[in-house]
């Protein structure tokens, strides 16, 4: 339901998001960059000419196969920063991988929804009083009287709503962001979707807290959220697991997860992919969306990010795994989390980075809508 029943669901996403790469506010610093950037995204020369083509893509959701969304906040994360910039950075990384990508996302149906704006400080409106509410609403939306959310998980799952209730069928692809960005998603997924989908979650971590520290959506715990979606029925995935303070037959017993540890994978790369598939086959997996933290890769491949681990997924493995879900078990979507391009431990990190993370992300497109 939309909040307003005279509010039409394209004003309302309009009003919602910002056209692709400029869900981080900046006023100078940055700026320039940004916005040369979100020009080359539209194939156009001006800012208002953005404008113009981020209401156009709003248009052609009902009919779309995929959908794009930017969701670049780091506030839920918990040892270091720089997650915010993860959109911003892959987008540009795209583009160099496939030229002409604008046109390509056309021809494919897909289409890139721009990214949620992010007020830095806030992250989910449960955790806000009605008087920071009601002024951050008076600063993101002057002068609508209508309670739309302000902190950037509850923006991406309403706008996620809205274009689910236009087209239950299309695939989300995410850019996040730390990882608590993926509860919108999954949130919203679960109410869109009536098939027994799965969540499958390359991951160094389990992200299985019930809170942290009070919090009860952050980086720690939505896969706990996200399991209880489910019913603890096994439908939670994790693959590449290694640093956590409980062993598996912990979480296992006491939360009906699934996990495929990294020593495991490792060790027996063919066989550890027979499993994960045979897994979700034993359960009546009909779908599944595949949320990859990339420091579930290991760390030499992936260390531009908060929480950067060794002895890690490898890439090959963890593409092998995306194309055999899209052909094996089928994907409805997926994302990429926690790609930080400034926390660089190496020379050139930031780049392999993101470099790999952008592979990632068109494979997940690629294996879920057969491009």
């Amino acid at each position: 339901m939309l909040y307003h029943p005279d509010v039409d669901w394209r004003t309302e996403l309009a009003t919602l998001l910002r056209p692709a790469a400029g869900g981080v506010h900046l006023v100078s610093t940055g700026r320039a960059a940004q916005a040369r950037l979100q020009r080359q995204l539209y194939g156009v020369d001006n800012d208002a000419a953005v404008r113009e083509q981020f209401l156009a893509r709003i248009e052609q959701l009902p009919t779309a196969r995929g959908v794009i969304l930017g969701i670049p906040s780091d506030v839920g994360a918990g040892f270091v920063r720089g997650a915010n910039l993860g959109p911003q950075v892959i987008r540009a990384e795209l583009q160099k991988q496939h030229p002409g990508w604008a046109a390509h996302l056309t021809a494919s149906g897909i289409v890139d929804l721009g990214d949620v704006f992010v007020v830095p400080q806030l992250l989910h409106d449960d955790m806000l009083s009605e008087g920071q509410k009601a002024a951050s609403r008076a600063a993101l939306y002057p002068g609508i009287a209508e309670p739309l959310p302000v902190s950037p998980l509850s923006i991406a799952e309403r706008a996620l709503d809205l274009v689910f209730a236009q087209n239950p069928n299309i695939a989300p692809f995410v850019i996040g962001g730390d990882h608590s960005t993926a509860w919108p998603v999954v949130s919203a997924l679960s109410r869109a979707r009536k098939d027994r989908w799965a969540i499958v979650q390359p991951d160094a971590h389990t992200d299985l807290l019930e809170h942290r520290l009070g919090v009860k959506y952050c980086f720690a715990t939505w896969s706990f959220h996200a399991n209880e979606l489910f019913n603890r029925d096994g439908r939670l995935v994790q693959v590449g697991t290694r640093a956590s303070g409980k062993d598996r037959a912990h979480w296992e017993t006491t939360l009906g997860v699934r996990q495929f540890w990294a020593e495991e994978c490792r060790r027996k790369p063919e066989e550890s992919l027979d499993a994960v598939i045979a897994y979700l086959k034993s359960i009546g997996a009909t779908s599944v969306y595949f949320s990859n933290d990339i420091d579930g890769t290991d760390e030499e491949f992936a260390d531009a990010t908060g929480t950067p681990e060794p002895w890690g997924l490898e890439p090959e493995w963890v593409l092998k795994l995306i194309r055999r879900l899209g052909a094996e078990i089928g994907l409805l979507g997926g994302d990429i989390m926690e790609v930080a391009p400034p926390l660089r431990q190496i020379p050139r990190g930031a780049h392999k980075t993101t470099t790999l993370a952008a592979r990632y992300f068109y494979a997940t497109m690629a294996a879920t809508l057969g491009l």
